[in-house]
């Protein structure tokens, strides 16, 4: 697994290694904003709304969040309505202490709720997580003790690399 650190030359590369899809990939942002840790997803999804201003398709915002409950019935909706379109998977994730903070992007899917345990399907193209906090045997107060301000300063990463990428737009960076 090739896994770097989230730049928009990288990005750039990943995207362009599908040459027979859709020019404009969709964006599936996936977390909850009941839990600072996991809100990095819909984080992420509320900013490119505003930025993009509907230039893209976003699916997982702070209003309309995309969780395990949702999961699968937004991935048969997103198959359906942008078939053959590249999905982008966004993600809050756990790690060891030195990368909290970083934000990591690679080729293939991304299992959400694979930190606290819970069996979901892959989603996406390509994957772009977020370490919000460090791993311990407790994920789930993990997650709830994570800091709000780097996982808006990830969320600040994300979307400007998405923004500069799919739209040629960096307010952000």
């Amino acid at each position: 697994m090739n896994i770097s650190a989230l730049s928009s030359g990288r990005l750039r590369t990943m995207l362009n290694s599908f040459p027979s899809r859709d020019d404009t990939p969709v964006i599936l942002c996936i977390g909850t904003d009941r839990i600072i840790g996991d809100c990095l997803g819909p984080m992420v999804g509320s900013m490119l709304s505003k930025e993009s201003r509907n230039r893209l398709p976003i699916y997982g915002t702070l209003d309309h969040t995309v969780h395990a409950l949702n999961l699968p019935e937004t991935c048969d909706h997103i198959k359906k309505k942008h078939h053959g379109s590249i999905v982008i998977a966004v993600d809050a994730s756990l790690g060891s202490c030195e990368h909290i903070g970083s934000v990591f992007l690679r080729m293939g899917c991304l299992y959400p709720g694979a930190g606290v345990c819970k069996n979901l399907p892959g989603v996406g193209d390509i994957a772009i997580t977020g370490i919000a906090n460090s791993e311990s045997t407790r994920p789930f107060l993990d997650l709830q003790t994570a800091r709000l301000s780097t996982v808006s300063a990830m969320a600040d990463r994300i979307c400007g690399c998405i923004l500069d990428v799919c739209l040629g737009l960096n307010p952000l960076l």
